[in-house]
Order: structure tokens, then sequence, then C-alpha cells
């Protein structure tokens, strides 16, 4: 069977072709086309079209043309939906959806930006959609340990790859490769609101709704902030790593940042909170 959809794919453009390959017609031909073209050339090659305005193989509602197949083809499968909210969130902007959603789209995007050739970002697409497919069967529930080799792990690649080549002007992918370090920084603080509604199979909208009068009176996303500032306070109080390194460790994307929400949640910079901890410190024991 042939299936057509819109050249230059990212995201769903490739995780459909995948999803279709390996789990309904390992022999599909997939064809990209100017979009322009796309109904013209199906009625021509007697294919499929998906991910296109107005046909049936599309986005429905939040979700998109992955999560239709699904559903038409009857694939019930735990890993295949989580894979399916990892590429709904990337291929919406939705990376509440799914924590993993920022780093595929930030993936597929670098990828776009160096291929013009459509069927080999498919075929990088097939082995990255693997691997996905894989974590989310086997990996999904694994934690990285709060302490030791995991963070060390995170702050060898920042001070090799980033703090190292202030001097320089990063490319592209390095600041989207530090986007997806922020994003997955610290996985005991990674959920997402979706994630969480699916473990406790609850709407995610009536959680939302409801999440503020039993954590403080604050909103998911606000609570979440307020734990990695906790958790910035522990550091700070308990470890010799800095600042810069404590504002990623805790999840922040850079050290302004980290500054700014430091400060709305304490009523002081980080900085100036450092040497009130060393001050105490040091009075208490002369």
């Amino acid at each position: 069977m042939k299936w057509i959809t819109r050249e230059k794919p990212k995201i769903d453009r490739i995780a459909c072709p995948w999803l279709i390959k390996r789990f309904i017609d390992p022999d599909a031909e997939i064809i990209y086309v100017p979009f322009a073209q796309v109904l013209d050339k199906a009625k021509e090659l007697g294919a499929i079209p998906f991910d296109f305005p107005n046909v049936e193989y599309s986005h429905y509602n939040d979700q998109c043309t992955f999560d239709y197949i699904l559903k038409k083809h009857g694939l019930k499968d735990p890993a295949l939906e989580r894979v399916a909210a990892i590429v709904r969130g990337a291929d919406t902007d939705r990376h509440d959806f799914a924590p993993q959603s920022a780093g595929l789209e930030a993936i597929f995007s670098g990828l776009a930006y160096n291929s013009t050739d459509d069927q080999e970002l498919l075929a990088f697409g097939m082995r990255i959609y693997d691997g996905l497919y894989s974590w989310a069967q086997h990996l999904y529930d694994k934690k990285h340990s709060q302490t030791g080799t995991a963070e060390q792990m995170l702050l060898d690649v920042f001070t090799r790859y980033l703090q190292n080549s202030k001097d320089k002007k990063a490319p592209a992918w390095a600041q989207e490769l530090k986007e997806m370090i922020q994003d997955q920084i610290d996985t005991n603080m990674s959920l997402s609101l979706q994630q969480v509604s699916n473990e406790l199979e609850i709407n995610p909208a009536y959680l939302s709704r409801e999440f503020s009068k039993y954590f403080d009176n604050l909103s998911f996303g606000d609570y979440i902030r307020k734990l990695r500032i906790e958790k910035a306070i522990s550091l700070i109080e308990n470890t010799e790593y800095s600042l810069n390194e404590i504002a990623y460790l805790t999840g922040f994307s850079d050290q302004s940042h980290f500054n700014r929400i430091f400060k709305k949640q304490t009523g002081q910079n980080p900085s100036l909170y450092r040497k009130s901890i060393l001050k105490s410190k040091k009075d208490t024991s002369s």
C-alpha cells in the first residue's frame, strides 16, 4: 500500500510512517510531495493521504495523526500509547503532554535543518522511533538517582561542551542540546500534568482545576517550581556545586532564570543566600 503526505517531514509525518511500517504494513511505500500536489498525487498513485487537512488520517481536536492511526487500526499497546503522548506533545507544541516531547522536537528540528532529503530523514527517524519504542516498552519507569553518577554526567556535559565555549558563538545544535538537557535535567521533577493524569486515571482538566486545593494553593507548574527551589536550597547548603551547576541540576534553562525564580520564592538571590549560609556556619563554628 502507498501512503502520501506533505514534503519536509519532522515529527508526525515521520512517526506515522514508522507506525505504519512497523505495525500495519511492513511493505508500505511512503511518498512525500509538495503540499499542493498531495491530493492529486494520491488519486493518481492510489495512495492514502495522511497528516493533511480534510482527509481521514489527520488531526482531531488536540490529537495528532499518530493518535488517529492507533485508534483506527486498534493498536492497543501501552508502549505505543506512551510514544503517542510524546509525539502529540512535540507535534502540537504541548510539552506538558510528556516531558520527552521537547527533546523529540529538538532532535527532528535539527535533523530537518541538516537534511533536505525526505527519505533520508525517514530512514533516520525510523531508527529514532525504534529506540523510543524500546524505551517506552522497557525503560520508561527507570529513574536516575538524585545524586551521584547521573548528576555528574550532566555536569561533565555542561562543563566540557557548554561552559568552556562561552567565548565562541554556539551553533544552533548546541543551544538545542542545552534545552534538551534542561528539560530532562532532573527526572524526579520532570512529571507533566498529562503523565500524572494518565498514571492516576484522572481527567487532566479536572486534575488541573483541583490540584491547588491540595498542594499549597499552587498550580501544578508553580508547585514543581517550588520543589525545584527547595532542592536548590538543599544543594546550596550541603554541596560545593557552583550556582550555575545548581541551576542546571534543578531544571532551570539558565542561571538568570534560576536567579529570578529563586528570588521570587525566597526573597533574595542565590548568591546572597549562599553567603548568608556560609556566614552562619562560620559564626556557629567560631
